[in-house]
């Protein structure tokens, strides 16, 4: 029995063949095809089932290349997202290659010039630039520039100072040819002559004395003086040079012994740590008193940046009475177990702004126990001025309010800086409001807080106001993973700290100034390059703050570590005569008086250029 879709199939076949056979004779009414009919049909059945796989063939090399374009489709939208992602990199490496370019040859200034055109001159190749020179010429003559005088230069002194000891030295003609001579004077030169460092050796004799006639009252005798090191070996004075020399002059050890050399005395490195090592247990106390007394501002500009630490052989454990040391443990174990030979360590500034100490505190890492270590476990309540790093942003809350964050203007600032060329019109325009607030805090600087405070409500609010009304109109369209963008990101996140001076004028704009002393510690890290131990960290912070302190203060470095050291062998606890600003009071023959003019004529330099630049916006306005 035939299957039925066999049957059916055959029955299709049948009649598509009488089709075709009759559309074949409609078109050729003479031809008579009637008698092969059965041929063809019987032709068609057989091919069939060939024809019929030759059509799953086809069907699935379709379907193939179907699914081999849509691999195609995928694979192209693959490498189109790879090629925009390196696009995006090859700019922000082309970005931080122009930045890097600009650090090393370009300005260092990050002032800011509004019109590009400003330092083009017209040579006056062609006439009619000829005649507008001139014309510009004609114009500046006739403008006056307020009451500004070009600054009269200071005149050199080239005479050798009067205090220094003077040894004279005639140089005559021999006897034979002056004889008949009348000296009528003298022409004199003044030479300077360097000697190295004269070390010399005091013998301190204590007598001892007996009673003949009470031989049970023993040896009596003065009591003796206290020292730095056992037996006295080493005044004062080596040990304020030693200091001074490390942290004032970022000079290691093994180059101070090749100086102490050139004197005749050629100490050991070892002997050398030993004498800083005890210093640095001397001033204990009255570091922890200067970092009292900073915590007493209302106002704290903070900075940190990296130092070496060794990974030392031994893991120190961990003090119940040392909230530091938790941390360390931590942070060492874990080096320890990853073999490494070093951690990056923090060194952490913070800078009184009415107080004038500058305190460093010393960590194993970059954690928020840093700050707040120093500042929340320690009760301190005011504003932290800062980056916008995380532990100084957190602050307020971790200390439920006590501490208020105020971000640092110059950063936002240089982010815009340093995006110019991503959007320069953008970038100009928000240069120039910069520029405004900068003006504005010139002027602030010789105010007190209160006056301060009214300047900046009555001028910079306004600015800050056109700053935010052009970031939202203007800079909707700019795209967040552009420089720009991540400027611009900065600033909308930032905004709060940001503005905090216009509430407070004890607020410095930015933190320039706190910044600017870990300069300190990175000329020493290139000399002395790393610290050995937790201890040496601790010890390295002590000493810096009190040799930062007094070069704030603009102490000899060495007149005043020897003062200090002096005092506290006699067992002085009047710790509020040690802080630099009243020994400074009390010794005004150690102030360096040359740094104190150079920073006055800096000011006034600086004021007179922002005069200059307002009466020539004036002129230019009218």
């Amino acid at each position: 029995m035939r299957n039925e879709s066999v049957f059916l199939s055959e029955s299709e076949s049948a009649t598509e063949s009488r089709r075709f056979f009759l559309d074949i004779c409609s078109r050729n009414r003479r031809l008579d095809l009637a008698p092969f009919q059965g041929l063809v049909t019987f032709l068609f059945m057989t091919k069939r089932p060939r024809l019929q796989q030759r059509v799953e063939q086809l069907e699935a090399e379709n379907r193939r290349l179907q699914a081999d374009c849509q691999r195609a489709e995928d694979e192209k939208r693959r490498l189109a997202e790879e090629n925009e992602e390196l696009r995006e990199q090859l700019e922000q490496k082309e970005h931080e290659f122009s930045l890097l370019l600009e650090r090393f040859f370009g300005p260092k200034s990050e002032r800011f010039i509004e019109d590009p055109n400003q330092l083009t001159l017209p040579f006056g190749d062609q006439a009619e630039g000829a005649d507008e020179g001139v014309k510009q010429a004609e114009e500046d003559q006739e403008t006056t520039v307020g009451e500004h005088q070009r600054r009269k230069r200071k005149p050199r002194c080239e005479k050798l100072p009067e205090h220094l000891p003077r040894e004279v030295v005639t140089i005559d003609l021999p006897d034979e040819e002056k004889a008949g001579l009348v000296c009528i004077g003298y022409d004199s030169t003044e030479t300077l002559i360097f000697s190295p460092s004269a070390l010399k050796v005091r013998e301190t004799r204590y007598p001892k004395y007996i009673d003949p006639s009470d031989a049970s009252a023993g040896v009596q005798q003065s009591e003796r003086q206290a020292g730095l090191v056992e037996g006295n070996r080493y005044d004062a004075s080596v040990a304020a040079q030693i200091v001074a020399a490390k942290y004032g002059y970022h000079l290691p050890v093994y180059r101070q012994q090749d100086i102490f050399a050139g004197s005749g005395w050629t100490p050991a490195r070892s002997t050398l740590l030993n004498i800083l090592a005890s210093v640095a247990t001397l001033i204990r106390p009255l570091i922890a008193y200067f970092a009292t007394e900073v915590r007493r501002d209302s106002v704290l500009g903070s900075d940190d940046t990296s130092i070496t630490l060794l990974l030392p052989a031994a893991i120190p454990k961990v003090e119940p009475d040392d909230p530091k040391s938790a941390r360390v443990h931590e942070v060492l174990t874990a080096a320890q177990a990853e073999r490494r030979p070093s951690v990056t360590a923090k060194m952490w500034a913070y800078r009184g702004v009415h107080v004038p100490l500058n305190v460093f505190d010393f960590t194993v890492s970059r954690h928020r126990d840093g700050p707040d270590l120093f500042l929340v476990d320690n009760g301190y309540e005011g504003t932290l001025l800062g980056d916008c790093y995380g532990g100084n942003v957190g602050i307020a809350m971790r200390s439920n309010g006590a501490i208020v964050h105020a971000a640092c203007v110059s950063h936002a600032r240089r982010k815009v800086r340093e995006a110019r060329h991503n959007h320069p019109a953008h970038a100009q325009r928000l240069l120039a409001l910069f520029r405004e607030l900068y003006g504005i805090e010139g002027r602030a600087a010789e105010l007190d807080d209160a006056a301060r405070l009214e300047l900046r409500q009555a001028e910079s609010t306004a600015v800050w106001d056109r700053m935010r009304e052009y970031i939202d109109a203007e800079m909707a369209q700019v795209l967040p993973k552009e420089a720009m963008g991540k400027a611009i990101g900065y600033l909308n996140n930032q905004w709060e700290g940001l503005t905090r001076h216009l509430s407070d004028g004890a607020v410095p704009i930015d933190n320039n100034l706190t910044e600017q002393l870990m300069r300190q510690i990175a000329l020493g890290r290139k000399n002395w390059l790393f610290v050995g131990s937790v201890s040496a960290g601790y010890r390295a912070a002590d000493l810096m703050t009190l040799v930062s302190s007094a070069v704030r203060n603009d102490l000899d470095v060495w007149s005043y570590v020897k003062g200090v050291l002096d005092a506290l062998l006699t067992g002085c606890e009047d710790y509020a005569s040690l802080r630099p600003d009243a020994w400074a009071a009390a010794h005004p023959e150690h102030l360096r008086q040359y740094r104190i003019e150079e920073r006055q004529e800096r000011a006034e330099r600086k004021r007179q250029s922002r005069e200059k630049r307002r009466c020539l916006q004036a002129s230019g306005s009218r």
